[in-house]
């Protein structure tokens, strides 16, 4: 939920094995008494490279609430501080027609919403470069961390399994690269923040989503009987899943939840009660890199069918109160010039109903629709609703 938890937890302590496999949450427990300090090479965080504060003129780049043909975006401020969720959507990516990148990011930590928004602006650069790249080798070649390397057929290069090797490849670079880029960064302290990352790229009938995290895609499909279904494309990546829980462990990171918050699963220190990061894989949580954390996405590949109508990507302020087939009904129910929205307001009074004690979570919503044959044309009236809670 990107929040950070505080206060003495000695006494408080549950082991890993005696919690049940539920978890909700995604925030980190404050380091109190770190003793690392940062060198800052620039004196204003608004201060980065041309390339990347051109962006924000880039037809076609989205990252503020709003509307296209194909897709709809919104993210709110919860009442735990500063908005940590970002989000994108980036039509004709790579300066290709019939190409789509989305992604939301979910921050936590001190400085998670300089992370989160980082992430954004870095990632679907790195991606772009790192398919360019890949376009220029044949056959492509993947380097997959759990079956070794494969190889496309080069006689059938040009085919959705080529893509889908092409484009794994290249997540798996660009996110590399990109966490290494927050490790180095001169004034991002990402030692005890982060981010989660769900990112997609739609080329035609062809998906690709990287995952870090437990930020989650929803798939909105019609079944055999043409009814309208959920499928989740993507795993919540919490400590508490037996291949993350076993390479944490291996590596001497700990793993259990506080008396208070039972199903909340996090990460901790060998040696210390912190950070406490309910998250197996993130960008940045530099402290916990060498005790199991890692920022290798998980990578799905899907074709997509005439029944497949829309993708959903959210940060778990929505899912950790609405289920996938509550947000896809909404979604379908919704104007595309106002579904994310819909879904967020819909969240925002789900957490005061569910959690009424708790703190709204901050919330982000990419709504991306598989086809445009619908209109969305927004009125200035339904835009300036729309941009109501914009980010400075």
């Amino acid at each position: 939920m990107g929040s950070c938890l505080s206060g003495d937890r000695n006494n408080h302590a549950i082991p890993y094995s005696e919690i049940a496999s539920t978890s909700r949450g995604d925030g980190v427990v404050t380091r109190s008494n770190s003793n690392r300090k940062i060198t800052k090479k620039s004196s204003s965080p608004s201060i980065d490279s041309p390339r990347e504060m051109s962006l924000h003129r880039v037809p076609g780049r989205m990252f503020l609430n709003g509307s296209t043909d194909h897709a709809s975006l919104f993210t709110r401020q919860g009442k735990k501080g500063i908005n940590q969720d970002a989000m994108i959507v980036w039509e004709n990516f790579g300066s290709k027609a019939d190409t789509i990148f989305c992604g939301v990011f979910d921050g936590h930590g001190p400085f998670g919403h300089m992370v989160a928004k980082k992430v954004r602006d870095s990632l679907p650069l790195k991606l772009s470069a790192q398919w360019e790249l890949g376009c220029q080798v044949s056959p492509p070649v993947l380097v997959n961390k759990d079956s070794g390397t494969s190889r496309c057929d080069p006689g059938r290069l040009g085919s959705s399994n080529d893509i889908h090797v092409m484009l794994k490849e290249s997540f798996l670079k660009a996110f590399k690269v990109m966490d290494k880029e927050l490790k180095l960064h001169p004034y991002i302290d990402c030692y005890t923040s982060g981010t989660t990352s769900v990112a997609l790229i739609k080329q035609g009938r062809d998906l690709i989503i990287g995952n870090v995290g437990d930020s989650r895609a929803v798939l909105g499909t019609r079944d055999q009987s043409n009814s309208l279904i959920a499928v989740q494309l993507t795993v919540d990546l919490k400590p508490n899943l037996p291949r993350e829980a076993e390479r944490i462990r291996l590596c001497k990171g700990r793993i259990f939840a506080l008396r208070n918050e039972p199903e909340t699963f996090r990460v901790w220190l060998p040696d210390s009660d912190s950070p406490g990061l309910a998250m197996a894989r993130a960008f940045g949580d530099f402290c916990l890199k060498d005790f199991g954390l890692i920022a290798v996405p998980d990578i799905s590949c899907h074709h997509l069918n005439e029944k497949d109508e829309f993708v959903v990507l959210a940060t778990d302020g929505v899912w950790d109160v609405l289920s996938n087939e509550e947000v896809v009904a909404i979604v379908a129910s919704s104007p595309r010039s106002s579904a994310a929205r819909i879904v967020v307001d819909t969240a925002s009074r789900a957490w005061r109903s569910k959690y009424p004690t708790a703190k709204v979570d901050d919330c982000a919503v990419v709504c991306l629709y598989l086809d445009s044959s619908e209109s969305a044309t927004v009125t200035t009236k339904e835009q300036q609703e729309l941009t109501k809670d914009m980010e400075t």
